[in-house]
């Protein structure tokens, strides 16, 4: 069994912010058919800032860990700020994940782009 952080095994043994919003702003869905992970992210979005955030992930425990650390990562961030976040980032914030589930970082940085890019073409629509 791999090695995972302290920082890891906490965010997988107590998810943060999981569920899905109703009516949210913007939804992203991603997923590896290689490994079987699936993320999906809602948003709400106030004053351009994401005001709340919830994620529904099938996959590993690390898949799990990474969803909630982008989601405790982008609330309260401007758009423009949750978009800059990294896989990078997040794997760091989890002080390291395995190499073979580094993928899984990629994964919940790019929910969260999809939802902001989902809701930014929503805005765009209505105007």
């Amino acid at each position: 069994m791999p090695e995972y952080s302290d920082k890891v095994m906490e965010h997988f043994t107590k998810p943060r912010n999981i569920g899905e919003l109703d009516n949210p702003d913007g939804t992203g869905e991603v997923g590896n058919p290689v490994c079987g992970d699936m993320m999906k992210f809602t948003i709400k979005v106030k004053d351009d800032r994401i005001e709340d955030i919830k994620y529904l992930t099938f996959g590993c425990g690390a898949a799990i860990a990474v969803s909630s650390m982008v989601s405790e990562m982008a609330k309260g961030k401007t758009l423009d700020e949750a978009m800059k976040i990294t896989n990078k980032q997040v794997a760091e914030e989890l002080e390291g994940l395995p190499g073979n589930k580094m993928h899984c970082s990629n994964l919940g940085a790019d929910a969260l782009h999809k939802a902001i890019e989902d809701y930014r073409a929503k805005v765009k629509a209505e105007n």
